[in-house]
């Protein structure tokens, strides 16, 4: 029985269930004794029946509706902070098959909106060398706005622990400002396509 996959209800064979939820982002699907016991657990909800450490519910249809689905052909990026010790670092992957394309850090007493912000120009920057005209994908509208506005309005404190960090940061923001880019830098929907490839799996 299949609660999220292509297709939902009750299937007869696993065959005919393989295919509702094979590459189904968040597919949830149980197996039942027989097709009474089915469903009636095709209206409950599926943590009842398959567990609370299951993947999160599937997003809500209207919203999976407006935002389509993510372009594969692409690059995401992401960074991950240590908010105990300010450790940061980012990276960029390539969408479809999570291809690590870069990787920079760690970077002492950080932010993550400074390493989405870093990552999407970077992202650029590598794109432009390559000659590549690739949507880039973030979940950050900080870093996204950051990079529209060519500035990062930043309230980390610049100290000689960072300093490096922010000569990064100044060159990313030089580096905006002398160049133009063809790429569309879009928003990654987490609500709706789950967790971006290029994250980090540290939440």
């Amino acid at each position: 029985m299949v609660w999220a996959g292509h297709e939902t209800g009750v299937f007869s064979s696993w065959e005919a269930c393989r295919k509702a939820v094979h590459g189904f982002e968040g597919a949830r699907y149980k197996s039942f004794e027989d097709s009474e016991q089915a469903k009636k657990a095709l209206n409950d909800n599926p943590f009842k029946h398959i567990g609370k450490n299951a993947p999160a519910p599937p997003p809500d249809p209207e919203k999976l509706k407006a935002a389509g689905l993510p372009v594969e052909n692409s690059i995401s990026v992401d960074a991950a902070c240590n908010m105990t010790n300010g450790q940061m670092e980012y990276q960029g992957v390539y969408t479809a098959n999570k291809q690590l394309l870069f990787r920079q850090g760690p970077f002492a007493k950080g932010s993550n909106n400074i390493g989405e912000f870093l990552a999407l120009v970077h992202a650029l920057a590598w794109c432009k060398k390559k000659r590549l005209d690739l949507p880039i994908y973030s979940d950050s509208k900080t870093a996204i706005a950051w990079v529209r506005n060519k500035h990062a309005k930043t309230k980390v404190e610049q100290n000689r622990q960072n300093d490096e960090l922010f000569d990064l940061i100044d060159r990313a923001e030089k580096w905006l400002k002398e160049n133009t880019w063809t790429n569309k830098i879009l928003k990654w929907e987490t609500e709706v396509w789950g967790e971006i490839p290029a994250d980090f799996g540290r939440k």
